[in-house]
């Protein structure tokens, strides 16, 4: 299982009137959260693109348990349970309050997708050759 963490600080923008973090910001912190973990692992978002693969989301499952409030800090925790094969990549979010407290868990399904062909791809080696190792399986 490959888990990454990073922190946001909910800003006053990101909150309802009653200072609780939005309900659709939470797909944001998720998305920095993938972003962070795939910088983790040594690369990025961007190297993806340039490698003429995108990765649209395409199903996103969210649970709302406490309230984030205004200038909480927050952990993102990252979870990839599993290696991924073929086209699709789940990834599972965990929002932890200061006290270490869940606030919220979320599954965001993405797929590699080549926008010059229209068509989904399966994940590039090079994403597979740096997460085979936290899954002791061979790329």
């Amino acid at each position: 299982m490959f888990t990454a963490t990073t922190q946001i600080r909910v800003r006053y923008g990101e909150t309802d009137q009653m200072g609780y973090l939005y309900y659709g910001n939470y797909a944001l912190y998720y998305e920095v959260g993938r972003a962070e973990a795939i910088r983790q692992l040594g690369f990025t978002y961007r190297q993806l693109e340039e490698m003429g693969i995108m990765m649209p989301v395409v199903e996103l499952n969210v649970h709302y348990y406490r309230p984030a409030l205004y200038d909480d800090l927050v952990t993102v925790k990252t979870l990839l349970k599993e290696l991924p094969e073929g086209h699709k990549i789940q990834f599972h979010s965990e929002l932890y309050n200061e006290e270490g407290v869940l606030l919220n868990k979320g599954v965001t399904t993405l797929v590699f997708y080549d926008p010059k062909e229209k068509k989904k791809v399966n994940m590039p080696q090079e994403l597979q050759t740096r997460l085979a190792p936290f899954f002791n399986k061979e790329p």
